[in-house]
């Protein structure tokens, strides 16, 4: 027997996958990948009725909440695949709805409670979208922004390239022949055993400075552009290090950070609102142990 919390996904699998057997045929042939290129997208009347159920319309608008519900398993299939899925899906809603509804089940007290449940989840879903959408704007965006930039203090980078060896006799080794002429890119690429560095050449890109262990990070911001260090010991082992250019950290752009902003600012304002909303109710938990009572042992 299914668990009751498997039993929603199986509903909306049977309702999903049972069509008419000609609808059916059609999908199991018409591969998902050879979908024609998507033609451009035509604004579509909601109240456009695609098919009636003993008279009861289904309209354009019923097919788009059914493609928003996340609990609908529609993976794999292109636009005409899923647009047919959806009305059938419909149709065997309906069908079924009505089907409980003549058995009575839409009477029973548990039905009465999840109906009351997923009700008051859809009105918080859209009292949050409304806040959101409300909070989230071009103006909103742009301050948080500039008071997030103008917190950020100038911060000193380089880029360099080193040699990572085992020893500090392969390191000095390693000095003398970029002393003596060698391209510092092509001793790294022959003797560093720093995987991700070696094949270009040592090169590390930019780095800040808490971004390096103590020790290299010292030696490379002493250097000038075109200097090479001293062997220099880590944990890791020991470095030649070459500074290639110093520049002050350049400040993420709006349009880099608009993502994280924007989802900064949504979450903000769902936190408030909630919290407004508790802060003016008279909350009682009537479930909270007596004082020096231990609490129950949760449920295995």
């Amino acid at each position: 027997m299914p668990s009751n919390a498997l039993l929603p996904r199986l509903a909306l699998a049977l309702l999903v996958g049972v069509s008419a057997p000609a609808v059916a045929l059609a999908q199991d042939q018409a591969p998902a990948t050879d979908a024609a290129p998507a033609a451009e997208a035509v604004p579509v009347d909601p109240s456009t009725v695609v098919a009636t159920v003993d008279g009861v319309e289904i309209t354009e608008g019923d097919i788009a909440l059914a493609a928003g519900d996340p609990a609908l398993p529609l993976p794999g299939m292109n636009a005409e695949q899923r647009r047919e899925t959806l009305v059938n899906y419909l149709v065997n809603l309906e069908l079924a709805a009505r089907a409980a509804e003549e058995a009575g089940i839409g009477e029973s007290e548990g039905f009465a409670q999840r109906l009351a449940y997923q009700r008051d989840k859809l009105l918080l879903e859209s009292l949050l979208e409304d806040t959101i959408e409300a909070a989230v704007t071009e103006e909103a965006a742009r301050a948080l922004y500039e008071e997030t930039i103008a917190d950020i203090e100038p911060e000193q980078e380089v880029r360099a390239r080193h040699i990572l060896v085992p020893t500090q006799e392969e390191a000095q080794a390693a000095a003398a022949r970029i002393a003596e002429g060698e391209a510092f890119e092509e001793v790294a690429a022959e003797l560093s055993q720093d995987p991700g560095s070696a094949r270009a050449g040592g090169d590390l890109g930019f780095f800040t400075r808490d971004r390096m262990v103590a020790p290299f990070a010292e030696a490379a911001f002493a250097l000038e552009p075109g200097e090479v260090s001293e062997p220099v010991q880590s944990q890791f082992g020991w470095h030649v290090i070459k500074a290639e250019e110093r520049r002050e950290r350049p400040v993420p752009t709006f349009e880099e950070m608009r993502e994280q902003i924007d989802t900064y600012l949504a979450r903000r304002a769902q936190q408030e609102l909630l919290l407004s909303l508790r802060e003016g109710a008279a909350i009682e938990r009537t479930d909270a142990p007596a004082e020096g009572e231990a609490p129950a042992p949760a449920q295995q």
